[in-house]
């Protein structure tokens, strides 16, 4: 994250998020497919010797060239403009200052944690009454001979962040054509040098 002051003289923290060029190599209609989306291809280059052969047929209906064999595809639904032809490249010039988008990503990992981080539970209490480790302690999680069992869904300590994450309504701030680059209003999830998804 960065920050860059407005014209206000407010700071305000920011995302900067590059957005290379993607690739369209399908169009999807309802006919065809029930229903209306165009799929991008983007991600990291591959070789085409270590391309499978389903998928360079793929490209090559699409008309694209050999630097363009990726591996991440996404359907973007209800987004298909009647202009969008195959082999097209979309920039960050579809998008404009001031709009809001909605990213997705993967949040970070944050490993085995406590109730106390993972959903806000404040311990058990004072260090009293012989009380000398249960400051973060999770307390009761059932009851005794009824109903005998842990409730399904009960908060308890686990595996936390690593989920599949959508930040709505985020606003660009800035389009830095020439190196394609967002710059979006606050924060989104993921670590540095994730893939995220921005959605207009």
């Amino acid at each position: 994250m960065t920050s860059i002051f407005s014209e206000e003289g407010k700071n305000i923290p920011c995302t900067l998020i590059q957005a290379e060029p993607n690739v369209i190599t399908q169009l999807r209609t309802v006919d065809n497919d029930g229903y209306r989306a165009v799929q991008l291809a983007g991600g990291d280059e591959r070789k085409e010797k270590n391309t499978p052969a389903a998928l360079k047929g793929h490209f090559a209906k699409a008309k694209t060239a050999p630097r363009e064999l990726v591996a991440e595809f996404r359907d973007f639904r209800d987004d298909l403009d009647e202009e969008m032809k195959l082999g097209d490249e979309v920039t960050v010039g579809i998008f404009e200052e001031g709009q809001f988008v909605d990213v997705t990503a993967t949040s970070k990992g944050k490993g085995f944690q406590g109730v106390v981080k993972r959903h806000g539970f404040s311990g058990v209490g004072g260090a009293t009454h012989g009380q000398h480790n249960r400051l973060r302690a999770p307390g009761s999680i059932g009851a005794a001979s009824f109903p005998a069992r842990v409730f399904k869904g009960m908060r308890m300590a686990g595996r936390m962040g690593g989920n599949r994450t959508k930040i709505t309504n985020l606003q660009i701030v800035k389009i830095m054509r020439e190196d394609n680059v967002i710059v979006v209003k606050g924060a989104v999830p993921g670590h540095k040098g994730c893939t995220v998804i921005v959605e207009r």
